[in-house]
């Protein structure tokens, strides 16, 4: 059933007073975009694509192209919430986006108000995945591995990678594994795609001998790997006088239309840089991670699976205790699960690409990173920032960071120090300081008696 509900009216309105809507200009732009595509749905007697298609035109000469966008993707929501409770049979966009296997929503929007909408979706069209002639294999693998506790992300997208290479190459089908492989080595001239196509053909392998066990194992070559670590950037090392203009920018951020936005990135960066904690782990906080009287977070489930406790210093602490403030008077959920950090609009909590948005932004406001760009500092970087002052403090409290690297290896959350060791750039400070370290202990005149006489 496609034909418009006989109370659509009365459906509108109940949709628009359920959504967490904070501007009272918003309902009528609701109102006006679903109001107009009833008319439309009315005339075609139906919700179908061309119904949508009519719609857009029409709107089109009205409104300017961006807002029939924004629109349109209001009436696809209200239709796609219509299909879940039964109302009409399914929404003419989401059926396209399934039909082409489509990214979004936008996409298949944009292209219905091409001149050739035909020509248009079909450049949408994407592979279905794992349906070329190893999709089986490599399916079967990627599951299995998940079920036996492995996240498998990498591997399932360097898989679905080459999966739809093959798709676009039925001419390999049938060719040894080492043909296709060279003819996806040759796709690309990037210096990351050659350690690609080796970890794809351990992957393969792994598979092959899964489903072969009398296969010969393949050795590894880790040439293509040196040369791609060769090229990484060299972390940057905040200074404490750069790490407080971080901060001060933070505090003044301008957002007028999210007033909190200033505490919640404040905030952030001082988990980032007093914590060690990556963007993600910021961004899965919820408000019981906080334990203000034992001073600590938990950070739960993160890279290698691992969940910690994290004790704080007192300004960290204090920070917090801020922001708890904070969300009292804004009065936004208090659950446990409800994340740490929060939206003016709506109450919803920060992904991981908005906080990294922001904090770049402050980057480039502070002047330590260019207007545009990937070149420059890193927000990451503060995680490396954490390390190399943690050591160097305990270089000047007298103490053998040696000793020290499995506690910090924990709090950040590695196995072993060999991941933590990653972290340890030599600086100048961190120079000195071991220099005279060793300067002190090796030099005679500084050196017990009875040890240097042994």
């Amino acid at each position: 059933m496609r034909r418009w509900p006989e109370d659509g009216d009365e459906l509108i309105e109940h949709y628009i007073a359920r959504l967490p809507l904070n501007y009272a200009i918003t309902p009528i732009y609701y109102r006006q975009a679903l109001n107009s595509f009833r008319q439309v749905a009315l005339r075609f007697g139906a919700t179908d694509r061309q119904a949508f298609e009519y719609w857009l035109r029409e709107r089109g000469e009205v409104w300017a192209r961006s807002t029939v966008k924004n629109r349109a993707r209001i009436v696809t929501r209200f239709l796609d919430a219509l299909a879940d409770e039964g109302r009409i049979g399914s929404s003419p966009i989401s059926d396209l986006r399934r039909d082409y296997n489509a990214h979004s929503d936008t996409g298949v929007i944009r292209a219905l108000m091409a001149p050739d909408p035909n020509q248009a979706l079909e450049a949408l069209r994407q592979p279905r995945p794992f349906e070329s002639s190893l999709g089986e294999l490599m399916r079967n693998h990627v599951e299995r591995m998940q079920r036996r506790g492995y996240r498998y992300e990498a591997a399932d997208v360097i898989c679905r990678r080459f999966d739809r290479f093959l798709q676009r190459r039925p001419d390999l089908d049938g060719q040894p594994l080492e043909i296709m492989l060279e003819n996806y080595r040759r796709t690309k001239t990037t210096a990351n795609h050659p350690a690609e196509c080796e970890k794809l053909a351990r992957i393969l392998n792994k598979a092959l001998c899964h489903d072969d066990p009398s296969r010969p194992k393949r050795q590894s070559d880790n040439r293509p790997a040196k040369q791609v670590a060769r090229g990484w950037r060299r972390p940057y090392i905040y200074s404490s006088e750069e790490i407080q203009k971080l901060l001060a920018i933070a505090r003044t951020y301008p957002s007028p239309r999210a007033p909190s936005r200033p505490i919640n990135l404040y905030t952030m960066l001082v988990l980032a840089y007093c914590a060690g904690l990556r963007i993600g782990e910021i961004a899965r906080l919820t408000l019981g991670d906080v334990d203000m009287q034992a001073g600590t977070i938990a950070v739960r489930e993160t890279k290698f699976f691992k969940s910690r406790i994290l004790p704080l210093s007192d300004s960290a602490m204090d920070a917090l205790r801020v922001l708890l403030e904070a969300r009292e008077k804004a009065k936004v959920s208090r659950s446990p699960e409800a994340g740490l950090f929060w939206h003016d609009q709506k109450n919803r909590y920060y992904c991981r690409a908005t906080i990294s948005d922001h904090l770049v932004a402050i980057l480039r406001m502070a002047g330590l990173k260019p207007v545009t760009g990937k070149t420059g500092p890193r927000i990451h970087d503060l995680r490396h920032t954490f390390v190399v002052h943690r050591i160097l403090e305990w270089y000047r409290q007298g103490v053998n960071p040696q000793e020290k690297l499995p506690y910090l290896a924990t709090y950040l959350g590695h196995r072993d120090i060999n991941s933590t060791l990653v972290y340890i750039t030599v600086t100048q400070e961190l120079l000195h300081e071991a220099s005279e370290r060793f300067r002190a202990f090796a030099s005679p005149g500084n050196a017990d008696p009875a040890e240097v006489a042994s």
